[in-house]
């Protein structure tokens, strides 16, 4: 009896995302299986994927979203850690400093970064003003802008994430490994990693999906770089192909799911217990 309470309660959530979310989807994922005269038809994915252009656009796109997740993970596991180990107070500094730069909206961290690494930007003044280079870098309006924006727009998330984790190692834990004879590198490596596969693969899997899915900085940042996002918008709003925005999107759709399988696949090898 209880139970049928406790499912009435997930009820209200459940139909307000199978109604505004679940079938939204599944009808954009319908329309992409039809022609002009109504029949079924898959023409238009192979048309999609007998086209270089577009497949140039989604390589690049899983190539910014792989280097970003791999920064993410350098950068956030340290500074996770440290974080995880202080004491309450100063944690709650720390995360708190970490989280802030989400509150500001990523028109304005990628307008940050164009004056940061623009041509006549930041980087450049005190590159030329040391003299190591003679000339300003094309750092703008190319794939490494994204995934500088990228990465600073998605690292709180992985940091957050493995903190929540890393904090419920014990202390005991590691220094009994250290008791048995491990160095402080293999208590790292084979205590603190495997015990924090779990938040590195949820942490992973947020920034690599944002990454992937992510129009703003792509479009600020990238210029003329085109990644699966801004093309469909291209295609929806500038050249009002709503047919070949569905297709993308479907197929935006089809990547991440496959993604999140492997990385699951890949977290239930490194730990089979978690």
């Amino acid at each position: 009896m209880k139970k049928r309470y406790l499912y009435l309660l997930l009820l209200p959530g459940v139909l307000f995302l199978t109604i505004f979310m679940i079938i939204p989807i599944l009808m954009t994922i319908g329309t992409t299986f039809f022609n002009e005269s109504g029949g079924f038809s898959i023409q238009g994915y192979l048309d999609f994927f007998q086209d270089r252009y577009f497949i140039e656009i989604l390589l690049m796109t899983l190539r910014v979203s792989l280097f970003t997740t791999i920064i993410c993970i350098l950068l956030g596991f340290p500074a996770a850690y440290y974080i995880s180990k202080l004491k309450q107070r100063k944690k709650a500094i720390m995360l708190l400093l970490t989280i802030f730069p989400l509150l500001t909206s990523p028109v304005v961290r990628s307008f940050s970064w164009m004056v940061i690494i623009g041509k006549n930007g930041v980087v450049n003044k005190l590159l030329m003003g040391m003299g190591l280079i003679e000339k300003p870098l094309d750092i703008l309006y190319t794939p490494t802008a994204i995934i500088i924006g990228l990465v600073h727009l998605f690292l709180p998330l992985i940091i957050v994430t493995l903190v929540g984790v890393m904090e419920n190692i014990e202390t005991d834990l590691l220094k009994a490994a250290e008791s048995l004879g491990a160095s402080r590198l293999a208590v790292f490596s084979k205590v603190i990693i495997p015990l924090s596969v779990p938040g590195l693969v949820i942490g992973s899997i947020l920034v690599f999906v944002g990454s992937f899915t992510a129009y703003t900085t792509p479009a600020l940042l990238g210029g003329k770089q085109r990644v699966i996002s801004t093309f469909l918008y291209q295609n929806a709003i500038t050249l009002n192909e709503w047919q070949v925005a569905s297709i993308v999107a479907t197929i935006m759709i089809a990547v991440t799911v496959l993604i999140i399988s492997i990385m699951n696949g890949l977290a239930k090898k490194l730990n089979p217990k978690g």
